[in-house]
């Protein structure tokens, strides 16, 4: 798969803005490595300059902002290194969490605009941005237990702070959200309709940052911007009661038997249901433990520990596994390791969360 990041500087004399566009529209544009590459360059870059105010970062294209990372090219890897290491892959996750955190420690405001189509890799950039717009077809979600992986790219970091269990909720059962209920849970802080995406582009460039504190500019302009679209209705702040009667406890078993023996009608719920009960045992074990771990790790901590679970994860049939089915002979058919959470060996759930002989080193600035 191919793509870009169109990288450029817009307005000019002592105050310009840094526009980051990601350029893969036959694929939402999922992140390749060359893509991230591109990210990190261009942030550096800035990052420096004094004449950069602030940073604006979107997609083309009128489906997606980004569907995630490319997962097809991560298999690739994998099957060519059977039991690892397998380098391309476990090199992609090092730099995409490098840029992750430089982005959550980045010392000028960042504009994500999160439309369309916001998931995995995608929602780890949303995540990561000062101030995050969501717009009347934002669609989030964190899919990776459909196809073996868990919520990185700082999952742990950010499900781990949203109300309730709510983050233990999405991530177990790969439900969709839309911008009602990411401004809830905090993954959005304005809601803009996408038409407005240019005007606010415009005014950006045309701000006045005398005052210093470039972030307070920022948010007075989305603050102050009469959204363009209705809001959607809420579909998860009405049903809190039943997401943490859900996943509540310590034991992983008693949740997958507890949500298997729902008999609701609703259908987000009826979703997030199948979600869980589709996915991969294995990986919903090591998206229980990951997420239990890093509850109170700080945000480095966090980016090591999820490069530690993606290189063991690469290095195991599963994953492989969970996109063939889904993605590539899409007969939604996997064959995963696993029947049943209470029937994954503790050593082997153990294996997942030690180093791994051979993986990269996550270097954060």
């Amino acid at each position: 798969m191919s793509g870009t990041v169109d990288s450029n500087l817009l307005g000019d004399g002592s105050h310009r803005i840094g526009r980051l566009t990601l350029n893969a529209p036959q694929s939402l544009n999922s992140l390749t490595r060359e893509m991230v590459e591109i990210i990190l360059e261009s942030l550096l870059a800035w990052r420096d300059d004094n004449t950069v105010a602030a940073v604006f970062i979107d997609g083309v294209g009128d489906k997606a902002f980004c569907a995630g990372g490319d997962v097809q090219a991560l298999r690739d890897s994998c099957v060519a290194m059977p039991g690892g290491p397998c380098d391309y892959a476990e090199n992609f996750f090092a730099r995409e969490y490098l840029m992750n955190y430089m982005l959550h420690t980045y010392p000028k405001p960042v504009v994500c605009w999160g439309y369309g189509v916001v998931m995995g890799g995608g929602l780890g950039i949303l995540a990561g941005c000062s101030h995050r717009v969501v717009s009347e077809r934002t669609r989030i979600g964190m899919p990776e237990v459909t196809i073996a992986l868990f919520p990185d790219v700082g999952g742990s970091w950010f499900l781990n702070k949203m109300p309730g269990h709510l983050g233990r909720f999405l991530a177990l059962t790969a439900a969709n959200i839309n911008a009602a209920d990411a401004l809830f849970c905090g993954l959005g802080n304005y809601f803009l309709a996408n038409e407005q995406r240019d005007q606010v582009i415009a005014a950006l460039v045309a701000s006045d940052w005398s005052s210093g504190d470039s972030d307070a500019t920022v948010a007075a302009l989305l603050k102050d911007l009469p959204a363009g679209a209705s809001m959607p209705q809420a579909q998860v702040e009405p049903l809190m009661d039943e997401v943490n009667a859900w996943v509540e406890g310590d034991d992983l078993a008693q949740i997958v038997d507890r949500v298997s023996l729902w008999q609701g009608d609703d259908p987000w719920l009826s979703r997030a249901r199948d979600g869980l009960m589709n996915g991969s045992k294995l990986a919903a074990a090591w998206i229980f433990r990951q997420l239990n771990e890093s509850r109170d790790a700080t945000l480095e901590t966090v980016f090591i520990s999820e490069l530690r679970l993606a290189a063991h994860i690469m290095r195991h049939r599963e994953f492989s596994e969970g996109v063939r089915a889904l993605l590539i002979d899409k007969d939604r058919n996997p064959q995963w390791t696993y029947d049943t959470v209470a029937s994954v060996p503790a050593s082997v759930l153990d294996g997942f969360f030690i180093d791994a002989p051979g993986a990269p080193v996550l270097e954060l600035p």
